[in-house]
C-alpha cells in the first residue's frame, strides 16, 4: 500500500532505476543520510526543508501520480506539485462551473459544508461536555449560528457564520486541552502567536494537503470551490472539504497530543514575534496524523470498516453524484 512521506530536513531528491533516492543536509551542508524509497510505495512527498531536484525528477514523480506538497520554514503551506489529473471528465467538469456559476446552487453546497462542519465541531464539544467541561453556553451559541444558515442569502454571510462558529468554538480550547503552559487568548496566524495556535495552524496545513491529494483521485476540479472563493493560485475545493474533516482530523489529534502530553512547551520555538513547532514536536504531530488517518471506523451505509483518509474521498464521490444529480449532497457527520 502507498505511503505519504515527510522529508523534514534539507535535502537532494533524485532518481535511481525506479526508486528514489533522498540524501539529507546537515545544517554545515554535508551530505548525511541517504534513503531509498520504491517509487511504487509513495503516494505523496510533504517537504519541510529545502529540497534539490530536477525537471527529470519532476517527470519520474508525474508519471508515477506521486504529489509533493511544500510547506515553508514557518509551516506555511506554499503550494504543491500535482501530477497531471488524469481522471477529469469533460461532463463533471462543466457540472461543477454550473453549480459555481448558479448562486442558488452554489448557496446549497455552501450551506451544507459549513452544517457539516459545525455538527463535527459540536461533536467534539460535546464529548468534552459529558466529561464535565463547562461549554454548554458556546454550544448553545454555535447552534444558534446553524439555525440562521437557512436565512442566508450570500455565500458571504455564510462564510461569516462559518467565522462566527470558529471563533465561538476556539474560546473553548483551552478547557479542552485542560493543560499547564498552553493558553489560546484568540486565533492568530502568519505567525501564530502562541503553542495552541501553531498546533492548529500546522495541522490545518496537513488536513488541507490531503484533502488535495484525494480530491486528485477523483474527477472533481480542485480549483472551483463552492463555499471558499476560487483563487488563482490555490486548490480551494481542498479548503472546503478541509472545513469538514479538521474537527476530526486536526483538532482531536491536538487533543490527544497535549491531553496525554506527548508534545508538551519545550516542543515549541518563540522567535520573529511568532511560535512555531520545532523538528521533534513537528515529527511527533505528524506520527499521530498520520495514526488518525489510517484509523477505521465501520461505515453505517457501507457496512464495511474505512479509513479516515477514505471518508475524504467518499466525501468527493457524494458531492460528485450531487453536481451530476444523481443524489442530493448529504455532509460527513460524525456518529460516534
Amino acid at each position: 500500500m502507498k505511503k505519504t512521506f515527510y522529508l523534514f530536513n534539507p535535502g537532494r531528491l533524485s532518481r535511481q532505476d525506479n526508486t528514489l533516492k533522498y540524501t539529507a543536509y546537515d545544517e554545515a551542508g554535508a551530505e548525511g543520510q541517504t534513503r531509498f524509497l520504491p517509487i511504487e510505495d509513495v503516494a505523496d512527498l510533504y517537504v519541510f526543508g529545502s529540497l534539490d531536484a530536477n525537471s527529470a525528477l519532476y517527470n519520474f514523480l508525474g508519471k508515477h501520480g506521486v504529489s509533493v506538497h511544500f510547506f515553508d520554514y514557518y509551516e506555511h503551506y506554499t503550494g504543491s506539485f500535482m501530477a497531471k489529473e488524469y481522471l477529469l471528465a469533460g461532463r463533471l467538469q462543466v457540472a461543477q462551473t454550473g453549480h459555481y456559476t448558479s448562486l442558488k446552487k452554489r448557496l446549497v453546497l455552501a450551506r451544507k459544508l459549513v452544517e457539516g462542519a459545525a455538527f463535527n465541531l459540536l461533536k467534539n464539544l460535546r464529548y468534552y461536555q459529558s466529561r464535565g467541561r463547562v461549554v454548554g453556553e458556546e454550544i448553545a451559541q454555535i447552534e444558534l449560528y446553524v439555525s440562521a444558515l437557512p436565512h442566508a442569502t450570500s455565500v458571504a454571510e455564510i462564510m461569516g457564520y462559518e467565522g462566527n462558529i470558529r471563533q465561538t468554538y476556539y474560546r473553548c480550547f483551552e478547557q479542552l486541552v485542560n493543560v499547564p503552559g498552553f493558553t489560546f487568548g484568540s486565533r492568530s496566524t502568519q505567525p501564530p502567536q502562541n503553542e495552541l495556535n501553531a498546533l492548529i495552524s500546522f495541522g490545518n496545513m496537513l488536513c488541507y494537503a490531503v484533502c488535495l491529494s484525494q480530491i486528485y483521485h477523483t474527477q472533481l476540479n480542485p480549483t472551483i470551490s463552492f463555499l471558499h472563493e476560487p483563487g488563482s493560485r490555490r486548490f480551494s475545493l481542498a479548503l472546503d472539504m478541509a472545513e469538514i474533516f479538521k474537527p476530526l482530523l486536526v483538532d482531536r489529534t491536538i487533543f490527544r497530543l497535549l491531553n496525554k502530553k506527548e508534545i508538551q512547551p519545550r516542543d515549541f520555538v518563540r522567535e520573529l514575534d511568532g511560535c512555531l513547532l520545532k523538528e521533534a514536536g513537528r515529527k511527533t504531530f505528524v506520527r499521530v496524523f498520520e495514526e488518525r488517518l489510517k484509523e477505521t471506523i465501520q461505515h453505517r451505509r457501507l457496512n464495511r470498516s474505512v479509513s479516515y483518509q477514505h471518508l475524504i474521498k467518499l466525501e468527493c464521490y457524494k458531492l460528485t453524484k450531487h453536481l451530476l444529480n444523481m443524489e442530493e449532497y448529504q455532509p460527513f457527520k460524525a456518529w460516534w
